[in-house]
C-alpha cells in the first residue's frame, strides 16, 4: 500500500469490468502489468491494450475530468513526436469492483530504463533531447502554466520541502540539502513556458536495444517551465551522458546565460521530485525511494550551482 485509501484490484475484477462495459473485448486475457505504477494500477488487456485504474479515488466526478484531460492531452502529445506514447480509447464506469472511472489505452512495448541499466548510454541521452526538443517546438497557444504542480515557481515548494526535510532527518544528510535548496528556490527565470511531458522520470521512459521506444504517463502533457523536462537527465544519466543530452538542447536555448539557468532550474526541479521519493516511498516503493536518493546524490556531486 502506497497511499492512504488506495484501492486494491486483481486481475479476475478487471475482466469482469471489461466484459460488462466493453463486450468487444471480453474475449481477452487480462493481467497485471510487470511494472508497478505510483499512480495508477495497470493491467494488460490482451496484447495492445492497457486497463489504468486511479489508486485513489475521491471523488469520481473530479476523477472522470482528470481522465477526460489526460486523455485530451495523450492525443495532442501524439501530434507533437514521432515517439510512442499510450492515447486512450476508451473511458470505463465505476463498477462493482471499482468505485470510480477508469480507462483503457494502446499498449507501448517496452522496457522501463532504469539508471543501472542507462545510466552511461549516450544514444538514449540523445533521443531524449530530440524528445524534449520535439516537445518544446509545439505550439503553446497561448497557454501557460496551470496548477500547483512541478513546472512553475520553484518558490512554491518550499512548504513540501520542508516537509520532506523533518520526515528526511536521519535518511539523508539533510543540512547539506537545506542549503542546496536554498539557492535553488531563488534561481531565475528568463524563458517562457513551453510543452513538457511534466514528468519525465525513468519509469516513464521505454527502451529497447538501448534506444528510446516510448513514453507513458502523458496525461500531463501541458505548458511549463522548459527546464522541468531536463530531470530525467537527473534522474537516470551519468555524468557523460548528462553532458551529451546538455549538448544537444543547447541549440534551443537563447544564450549561454539562460542555458546555464535552465539546466540548473532542471537540477532544481529533479531535487524537488527526489526529496519526496525517498521517504514518501522508503517502505512502500523501495525502488523509487533509491532513485530519489541516487538523484540527490548526482545532483550534489555534480557542483551545478558553482558557476552561477
Amino acid at each position: 500500500m502506497m497511499h492512504e485509501g488506495q484501492v486494491q484490484l486483481d486481475a479476475r475484477d478487471v475482466a469482469e469490468l471489461v466484459a460488462r462495459q466493453f463486450p468487444q473485448w471480453a474475449e481477452l486475457e487480462v493481467r497485471a502489468a510487470p511494472a508497478s505504477g505510483t499512480v495508477n494500477a495497470i493491467f494488460r488487456v490482451g496484447d495492445e491494450l492497457a486497463a489504468r485504474f486511479p489508486l485513489v479515488v475521491d471523488d469520481p466526478g473530479a476523477s472522470l475530468t482528470t481522465l477526460r484531460r489526460e486523455a485530451d492531452a495523450a492525443a495532442e502529445f501524439a501530434r507533437c513526436t514521432t515517439v510512442p506514447a499510450p492515447v486512450t480509447v476508451a473511458i470505463g464506469a465505476p463498477g462493482a469492483q471499482y468505485s470510480g472511472p477508469w480507462s483503457v489505452t494502446t499498449w507501448i512495448d517496452g522496457a522501463t530504463a532504469t539508471a543501472r541499466g542507462q545510466a552511461g548510454s549516450r544514444p538514449l541521452a540523445l533521443d531524449l533531447a530530440a524528445l524534449i526538443l520535439d516537445l518544446r517546438s509545439a505550439p503553446v497557444d497561448g497557454r501557460s502554466f496551470q496548477g500547483s504542480g512541478r513546472g512553475g515557481d520553484l518558490r512554491a515548494h518550499d512548504e513540501w520541502i520542508s516537509t520532506c526535510f523533518a520526515r528526511s532527518e536521519g535518511l539523508l544528510d539533510v543540512a547539506a540539502l537545506r542549503r542546496a535548496w536554498d539557492a535553488f528556490r531563488e534561481l531565475p527565470r528568463r524563458s517562457p513556458d513551453t510543452m513538457s511531458h511534466t514528468d519525465l522520470i525513468p519509469a516513464n521512459v521505454l527502451v529497447r536495444d538501448g534506444r528510446l521506444v516510448g513514453v507513458l504517463d502523458v496525461g500531463g502533457f501541458q505548458p511549463a517551465d522548459p527546464a522541468l523536462d531536463l530531470v530525467v537527465a537527473w534522474h537516470l544519466f551519468d555524468e557523460p551522458a548528462r553532458s551529451a543530452l546538455r549538448a544537444a538542447l543547447q541549440e534551443s536555448t537563447a544564450s549561454s546565460d539562460d542555458e546555464r539557468l535552465e539546466w540548473a532550474r532542471g537540477a532544481a526541479w529533479a531535487f524537488e521530485q527526489a526529496m519526496g521519493l525517498v521517504w514518501y516511498y522508503r517502505e512502500s516503493n523501495p525502488v523509487m525511494s533509491r532513485l530519489g536518493v541516487s538523484t540527490l546524490r548526482r545532483i550534489m556531486a555534480s557542483g551545478v550551482l558553482n558557476p552561477l
